[in-house]
């Protein structure tokens, strides 16, 4: 009877609990926390390629010709994007680990990586493409392949020249049947009134943004979602409650969750780098913290999408939807 499947070569442990190679045991030095620097970087390595297939997978079903907002593959995409949130939480709690490491500990090493760094680290570039940073939105973009060796620059150019999940998702939202620009601008102008009377006097220019974000008066060249993708994104948002928008909500929930745990882990990484060497420049050659801070400020995918919370109003003032839109989202009129 042939040997059934061993728990060891499944998981090919013999070239995964090979693969660390300290620097300091090649030179014979002692420097006892180098076998943690390069579990953790591995392990973050690991769920970045997780990532890849989770957002992979997004956008191959919302990159279909038709998406049925209440059927099960957008919950299969909100699940996903809520696997993906789930996995840059622990990414985010790693740190905490990587901490336990002292300064000195790392100095103990550091000098023997150069020029490796984690801004080498060409997956997560990818990643952040395959959601949809854009190259001119990137900071340093100047650089930012520069130590990256030539094939996996082409890697991060394909992603950049594929839909991105928010380029997906600005054409899933223009696709939405409800409120189309002409069909009911009675609701829109019903709502850029009641949106009005809410601003308090200091937020009166915020009415200028309304018409830009959702009309398209002022220069869209540098926005990412269209106005009708604005007008069905808020009109989700401030309709959540009708059973057909409670997955659309979810899904644009999951992205602004997605953008908060990057930004959270960019900050995390940004503070352990300040507390390891201070004002010193990273072992790649960047300007160490002042660079990390300058991309966690920048690097915000979903920017447009949060910027939506400006326009809301409070639920008493909602317009009430005409029972036509209303038997669309899942109830009849009485």
């Amino acid at each position: 009877m042939p040997e059934g499947l061993h728990y060891h070569d499944y998981l090919q442990l013999d070239k995964i609990l090979g693969a660390q190679f300290p620097e300091s045991e090649k030179r014979q030095l002692t420097a006892h926390d180098e076998m943690l620097f390069i579990i953790i970087h591995q392990a973050y390595e690991l769920w970045f390629k997780q990532l890849h297939h989770e957002a992979d997978s997004v956008a191959i079903i919302m990159g279909q010709p038709a998406l049925n907002d209440n059927s099960p593959e957008l919950q299969t995409v909100v699940h996903r994007l809520s696997r993906c949130i789930t996995i840059l939480r622990v990414l985010v709690h790693q740190v905490d680990i990587m901490e336990t490491m002292t300064p000195m500990d790392f100095l103990d090493f550091r000098d023997m990586l150069r020029p490796a760094s984690g801004f080498q680290s060409w997956q997560f570039k990818e990643l952040e493409a395959k959601l949809g940073l854009k190259y001119e939105h990137r900071h340093g973009k100047e650089y930012y392949t520069s130590q990256l060796r030539p094939e996996q620059v082409e890697l991060i150019k394909k992603a950049e020249n594929s839909q991105s999940v928010l380029q997906l998702l600005n054409t899933w939202l223009e696709r939405m049947p409800f409120l189309q620009e002409g069909a009911d601008d009675n609701f829109w102008d019903l709502y850029r009134k009641n949106y009005s009377e809410s601003l308090a006097d200091a937020e009166k220019n915020n009415l200028s943004a309304f018409d830009a974000v959702f009309t398209g008066s002022a220069d869209m060249t540098e926005r990412s979602l269209s106005p009708a993708a604005c007008r069905a994104a808020l009109f989700i948002m401030l309709y959540r409650g009708y059973p057909l928008l409670q997955l659309p909500f979810q899904l644009l929930n999951c992205l602004l969750e997605i953008d908060e745990q990057l930004s959270s882990w960019r900050y995390r990484h940004m503070n352990m780098v300040h507390r390891m060497i201070g004002t010193r420049i990273g072992t790649g050659g960047s300007t160490g913290k002042d660079y990390l801070k300058s991309a966690a400020d920048k690097h915000y995918i979903y920017r447009e999408i949060a910027q939506l919370n400006s326009f809301l109003v409070e639920r008493r003032k909602l317009p009430k939807l005409p029972v036509h839109i209303e038997n669309k989202l899942g109830f009849v009129a009485s």
